[in-house]
């Protein structure tokens, strides 16, 4: 009976810590999830955010603030972050810390909320090409349409502000946006119209205004390799990336042995992939595209035909293509290094001598001289100017006697009989050429 009560007493014990465990956590503090989006929108920055959401989902983050200051960026990156913000349950704030300028107003208006600092402006988000000049018709009308979209789709805002932020043929003069100038909303501005929930002096007033303070603020940062694949897939660096890797590999070629031109161009390489993978932009088919056509290339030095170094050429540029996050981007980067490996080996050819040392393995570069010993035949140059007697007639060719050797040669003009004073008058390798003479034959 005793034991049946110390058994009943510990069944009551856990049961109320199984039901007191949830109310605990009921009145545990909310988490809220602070995410920068600065510097330049670009993929790299979609592989950060796609992180830090993933995470703050599964943790059950009751609200995720981008603190956003940015000059714009890239369309194609800003449409995926906007479907990442979209496709999100989580409450998402955009906390503008100075400037949502172009693909950072797009991110903005896609947040359900927008809160601004006193300084802060939104707007000016007119597309451009990589360039820096206006986009064509196509491109613009598409770009126009998106903001109006995301202007939308968030608490009903009047799209002509989001148009007008677009395209400059939006008149808009109360608001210093007549013909011809994109709209720019400065802080008080953007709440007049809707485009602010309002205006908060530092991320405490923030809280405060959400009503988020008391929550546990959870700061997520770039990783360094996030950091990393951000810079290295910024279309600007991706042509001088390629361009180093071209002009080391081509150097290497002209350089005997393998040294740091070749670890160079391969480093360049590497970081190439190691940016566009952790980017999300590349896999590892593509790495192994890329390294089965180097293999390829290699192998040409040593099977003959040229198909197999083509075939190797064709992968490596598509492995670089499929690695970008824009074709056209890539083709325009590939062209880059191309021009700048041609230009370096003009300039290693034609102002240092340069050869291709590469090719030593493969291409017979020994020449048999005469000057260093090697001749086909015996070259009979003493015998010029010597006189010697026709043992046998020459018709035109013969034999004379020289001393007492006998030297097969010919004459140079027709017949000449045996037991005649013949003169040696040229030599050109084993032919010997004669001429009768009146001259006596040398004892």
């Amino acid at each position: 009976m005793r034991r049946r009560r110390i058994l009943s007493y510990l069944i009551v014990i856990w049961m109320t810590f199984l039901l007191a465990f949830p109310l605990t956590s009921a009145f545990a503090s909310s988490k809220v999830y602070h995410i920068p989006i600065h510097n330049e929108v670009e993929r790299g920055l979609h592989a950060f955010l796609e992180r830090a959401f993933k995470e703050a989902e599964e943790n059950y983050a009751e609200a995720i603030i981008l603190d956003i200051h940015t000059p714009g960026g890239f369309v194609n990156a800003a449409g995926d972050i906007a479907m990442l913000m979209d496709a999100t349950d989580i409450r998402t704030i955009a906390y503008i810390n100075k400037d949502a300028h172009s693909a950072g107003a797009f991110l903005a208006l896609h947040a359900d909320e927008i809160y601004m600092v006193p300084n802060g402006t939104i707007g000016a988000a007119a597309v451009i090409d990589s360039a820096g000049n206006a986009a064509d018709l196509k491109a613009h009308s598409a770009w126009v349409a998106q903001m109006e979209a995301a202007a939308e789709s968030k608490n009903n805002r009047k799209p002509i502000y989001a148009r007008a932020m677009a395209d400059a043929s939006v008149d808009l003069p109360d608001f210093r946006a007549g013909k011809g100038k994109l709209l720019t909303l400065s802080a008080s501005e953007a709440e007049k119209v809707g485009y602010s929930n309002g205006t908060v002096s530092n991320f405490q007033d923030l809280l405060k205004a959400t009503q988020l303070n008391g929550s546990d603020i959870i700061p997520v940062e770039p990783t360094f390799a996030e950091k990393l694949a951000r810079f290295i897939t910024n279309p600007i660096i991706v042509p001088i990336l390629l361009s180093i890797a071209s002009l080391g590999l081509v150097v290497e070629l002209y350089s005997p042995g393998f040294g740091v031109p070749g670890i160079m161009g391969l480093s360049a390489l590497g970081l190439f992939f190691f940016g566009h993978m952790v980017a999300g932009l590349a896999g590892y088919e593509t790495l192994l595209l890329f390294i089965v056509g180097l293999a390829l290339i290699i192998a040409e030095f040593f099977v003959p035909g040229g198909i197999v170094g083509i075939l190797g050429g064709v992968l490596i540029l598509l492995s670089l293509i499929l690695a970008g996050a824009n074709v056209m981007q890539m083709l325009v980067a590939i062209f880059i290094a191309l021009v700048v490996a041609i230009i370096g080996m003009v300039i290693l050819m034609k102002f240092f001598g340069k050869k291709l040392h590469v090719l030593n393995k493969l291409v017979l570069t020994d020449a048999t001289t005469t000057e260093e010993g090697y001749v086909s035949n015996v070259n009979r140059t003493e015998l010029l100017g010597k006189v010697g007697t026709t043992v046998t007639p020459l018709r035109p060719a013969g034999t004379m006697l020289f001393g007492s050797e006998r030297i097969d040669v010919v004459s140079e003009g027709g017949y000449v009989d045996a037991g005649k004073h013949v003169e040696v008058i040229k030599v050109e390798g084993s032919r010997i050429v004669v001429r009768q003479t009146e001259k006596e034959m040398e004892e």
